[in-house]
C-alpha cells in the first residue's frame, strides 16, 4: 500500500522552497517505497488517465527518459514538447502557452533557462508545475541525490557532504539548500572567481541551523574535503557557456575529484561516496573530453566501488515519479 501526505496533493516544485524540509523528506521516502515496489515487480495505477506535459528548452537523457519512464510505470502519459514542437514563448507568450496547455494537461514539468519560466508556468497554468531545470536553480537532482545519501548512509542527518567546482551554478544552488533541509553538513569548495551568492550562502545557512547542520565555503580542496562522507560534482562549462571552457577549465584544473582528494577525506575505504548529476567527463570518451582527457573527475574514481553515480541516475526516475504521484496521484488506486 502506497500513501503519502494529502497536503502535497497539487503542490509545484519551482525550487526546494517550495516544500517545508519535512515534506522534502517525505518526497524522498514516497520515492523509495515506489522504488521498493517497482524492484518487487509491482507496476501500478496511480498516475491513470493522468496526462503530463514534459517542456524541454535544453536536451536531456536523465530528466526526460525518467518522466517518461515514471509516468508509464503508474498508468500514465508524459508528452514531450521539445523546441520545434510549440510556439512556446516565441509565436505565443509563456502565459497564453501556460492557459492552454493547463486546460490539456494535469501537470507540467519545465526544463530549460530563465527561473522566470517556471514561476509563469505556476501561476497561469492551474496545473501542477515541476522545475526539471533552469539556469538558477535543479531542485529534481538534489530530491534523487538526497535518495541516494538515504540508500548509502540511512540516516543522513549530520553526515558531511563537499561540492567541488564551479560553485555557483544550479546544482551547486539547489544541493546547498536541499542538503540544509535534510540536516546535513555542507561545504561548497570552490574557486574565488566562482563563489556562490553570499545571501544564499546565508539562506541555507539559517536553515541548516534549525535542523543541527552547517553550510561552508572553502577554497582549498585539501581542507574543504577533510571528513566528507560524499564528495559531489558537477561539470565545468554549463549550457550556455562553452566559450568559456578554457578559461574554465584552466581554473577549476586544481578542483578535479581524484583518487588523491578522495584520500585527503580521511573515509577512503570506509565511509565515502561520490557524487555526479551527469554527464560527466570522466574519460576521452566524449566529442567534449577527446582532446583534454577527464576533466571534472578522474576516470578511477567515477568506476570506483564507491562511485554511486549510476544509483543517483536511476533515482531521477523515482523522485520524479514521487513528485508526480504525490501532486496529481489517485490515492484510492494504490
Amino acid at each position: 500500500m502506497i500513501s503519502w501526505n494529502p497536503r502535497l496533493k497539487g503542490r509545484h516544485l519551482r525550487t526546494l522552497g517550495d516544500f517545508s524540509d519535512e515534506e522534502m523528506m517525505q518526497l524522498i521516502d514516497l520515492a523509495i517505497a515506489l522504488k521498493a515496489r517497482k524492484d518487487a515487480g509491482v507496476r501500478g495505477n496511480l498516475l491513470l488517465r493522468r496526462n503530463i506535459a514534459l517542456i524541454f528548452e535544453k536536451s536531456s537523457t536523465r530528466t526526460r527518459n525518467s518522466c517518461v519512464v515514471a509516468a508509464q510505470d503508474e498508468g500514465g502519459n508524459a508528452q514531450f514538447l521539445g523546441g520545434h514542437d510549440t510556439h512556446f514563448g516565441h509565436k505565443e507568450s509563456v502565459k497564453d502557452s501556460a492557459r492552454v496547455l493547463g486546460r490539456l494537461y494535469d501537470g507540467i514539468l519545465f526544463r530549460g533557462f530563465r527561473q522566470q519560466t517556471v514561476e509563469d508556468l505556476a501561476r497561469y497554468s492551474g496545473v501542477p508545475v515541476w522545475n526539471g531545470l533552469t539556469d538558477e536553480s535543479h531542485p529534481t537532482q538534489i530530491l534523487a541525490d538526497l535518495m541516494t545519501l538515504k540508500q548509502a548512509f540511512g540516516d543522513i542527518r549530520g553526515k558531511r557532504l563537499v561540492y567541488v567546482g564551479d560553485g555557483r551554478n544550479n546544482v551547486a544552488n539547489s544541493l546547498m539548500i536541499g542538503c540544509a533541509k535534510a540536516g546535513v553538513d555542507f561545504v561548497n569548495c570552490t574557486p574565488k572567481e566562482l563563489l556562490p551568492d553570499a545571501s544564499l550562502v546565508s539562506k541555507a545557512a539559517q536553515i541548516a541551523a534549525k535542523n543541527g547542520s552547517s553550510v561552508a565555503v572553502e577554497s582549498d580542496p585539501a581542507v574543504a574535503v577533510r571528513g566528507a562522507n560524499a564528495l559531489y560534482t558537477d561539470v565545468w562549462v554549463s549550457m550556455g557557456e562553452e566559450a568559456k571552457a578554457a578559461e574554465r577549465i584552466a581554473l577549476l584544473r586544481p578542483y578535479q575529484v581524484n583518487m588523491a582528494l578522495c584520500r585527503a577525506t580521511g573515509n577512503l575505504g570506509g565511509e565515502l561516496v561520490f557524487l555526479h548529476c551527469l554527464p560527466a567527463f570522466h574519460d576521452a570518451q566524449t566529442e567534449v573530453s577527446k582532446d583534454t582527457g577527464a576533466l571534472e573527475v578522474s576516470d578511477d574514481v567515477f568506476e570506483s566501488s564507491f562511485s554511486k553515480v549510476f544509483d543517483e541516475a536511476e533515482n531521477r526516475m523515482h523522485t520524479i515519479k514521487a513528485l508526480f504521484v504525490s501532486a496529481i496521484g489517485d490515492p484510492a488506486a494504490s
